[in-house]
This record gives C-alpha cells, structure tokens and sequence, in this order.
C-alpha cells in the first residue's frame, strides 16, 4: 500500500495530501462507500453538512474498524446556520452525527456575502472557540476569495489552516491558491478533473499514455506536484485504486507546465462564483 504524503499546515498538525471525498453519494451507499476507501488505504474523509451523509460517514469508519486518530475527518458547516449560535449547534450537530468527539478539520463551507450582512467574521469566530476548545483540531474555509481572505486576517485570531476551492486544469484558481499561500493556508481542490472534463483534453491524454497512466491519475498527480490537497470523489472499487495510485510515477516540469497552462479563467469554473453564491438548503 501506498504511503501518502502529508501536507504540514499553519497550526503544525499533518494532513493526508489525498482524501476520499463523498460529494453526491447517496447516503444509502456512503458508508459502504467509506469503508471500501479505507480499505484500499485512504486515511481522509471529507464530508459536509450540505451533503447530508455525515451519519453514514461515521457508520462506515465504524465499520472499517480503524482508530479514530488514524483517520482524518473533514467537514463543514451548512450555509443555513451562519448566525453565532446556529453555527455553534451546527458543530455539535456534526460531531453526534459522525458519532466523534472531535473532527480533524472544520470549514466554513460558503462565505456567503450577500447574505447575513456580509459577516462571515462573526461565523469564523464560533469556529475559534471550538478550535480552542478542542472539538475541532484545525479549522479552514472554502470558497473564501482573496477578499474575503484578507478580511479574516484582519478581524480574526486564527488563520485559516486550510482554504477548499476549485481548482483544475481548465480553473487554476490562481489568485485565490496566491491569495492562500501568502497567508500559509494549505489549498485543497475540489473538482479536481472539472466533473471529467479534462479527462479527454489531448494535452492530458498525451501526458498519460506516456507515462501509463489513466487521464484521471494524470490530473490527479498534477495536483499534487502542484502542493494542493485532493480528495477525488467515486464510490466504484477500482475507481477509488485508481485514484490512490498517484505516488509511484511523476510528471515531468515540462508536463505540469503544459497542463497548468490549459487555464480557461473564470470561463473554467463549473461551479459558482462565491462571490454571489447565496444558496441556502430549505
């Protein structure tokens, strides 16, 4: 089994570079789906409230009979439960769900800008007193602008561990990942083939039948010859193998350029702007 790498963040805790993550998997299938990930050797689990499985995600560490230090869990918090003290049952809410004491990681999942008066501040400073208190190891955002970014840093106490945005081939995302590193927050990327996209790009599918390697792993290695964390997202067995066997090969300077330079811009992303996101769960 392959060992992967850790990525040392802003507060000195060791994160996976490579999670599993269990975006759109049906909660009937999600802790089946967990458990076969750690089986073949995954050790990071990144869920979220919004997702509605962290119930399932908990069962299924239970079932793979791992140490709870042994794995690291992600979550984040539902864009519904901004407000201070929603957002302080919420993360109780979360840690019963997944039937933990702790998570290794927590995010505020959206910065939601036009929504609540724009204070996203006042949200990250409950995520503080969990930090301090210990019920949350490492606290981060996702989808936090550059803007928003620097807004933490000046109204805040704790910077960010960790900032989950979208970054692929078609959307490097670069002045946010800058935006991140300047402040020593580690980027995790999400979407990172763009939805298959790129998969079938002549530039990646040249790369990979060089090195024989799928497109997937190709892409996948890109990522993290770039130092971003990634969690690839499959329920099928050979899927989820497939994804892990990224630390036997590398690419060359030459390729991660070549890939690199496939960026489309914002005529990239596939998700949306966040800085007009303003979805709230019924």
């Amino acid at each position: 089994m392959a060992t992967v790498p850790t990525i040392t963040l802003n507060d000195g805790r060791q994160i996976p570079q490579l999670g599993f993550g269990v975006f759109q998997i049906d909660p009937a299938d999600t802790a089946q789906a967990v458990r076969t990930a750690l089986e073949v050797g995954y050790r990071h689990i990144d869920t979220a409230e919004m997702y509605g499985n962290e119930k399932e995600v908990g069962q299924g560490l239970r079932d793979a009979g791992l140490a709870r230090e042994d794995v690291w869990i992600t979550s984040k918090l539902n864009n519904g439960f901004h407000e201070p003290d929603a957002a302080r049952k919420a993360i109780d809410g979360s840690l019963a769900a997944l039937d933990t004491d702790y998570l290794d990681l927590f995010l505020i999942h959206w910065p939601l800008p036009t929504l609540y008066g724009g204070d996203y501040v006042s949200t990250w400073k409950v995520l503080e007193e969990a930090h301090a208190d210990g019920r949350l190891r490492s606290i981060g955002v996702s989808n936090f602008q550059p803007s928003h970014l620097r807004r933490l840093r000046d109204e805040a106490t704790v910077v960010p561990a960790v900032n989950q945005i979208e970054v692929h081939p078609y959307f490097t995302n670069e002045d946010a990942r800058e935006a991140s590193a300047a402040q020593q927050t580690a980027v995790e990327a999400w979407s990172p083939i763009a939805q298959g996209a790129v998969l079938g790009d002549p530039v990646i599918t040249e790369i990979a039948q060089r090195n024989g390697r799928s497109p997937a792993q190709v892409t996948l290695r890109w990522h993290v010859e770039r130092g971003d964390i990634v969690f690839p997202k499959s329920s099928t067995p050979s899927r989820m193998e497939e994804n892990f066997a990224l630390f036997d090969f590398e690419l060359t300077g030459e390729d991660v350029a070549a890939i690199s330079a496939l960026d489309k811009g914002e005529e990239g992303r596939t998700g949306p702007n966040p800085d007009t996101f303003d979805y709230v769960p019924d």
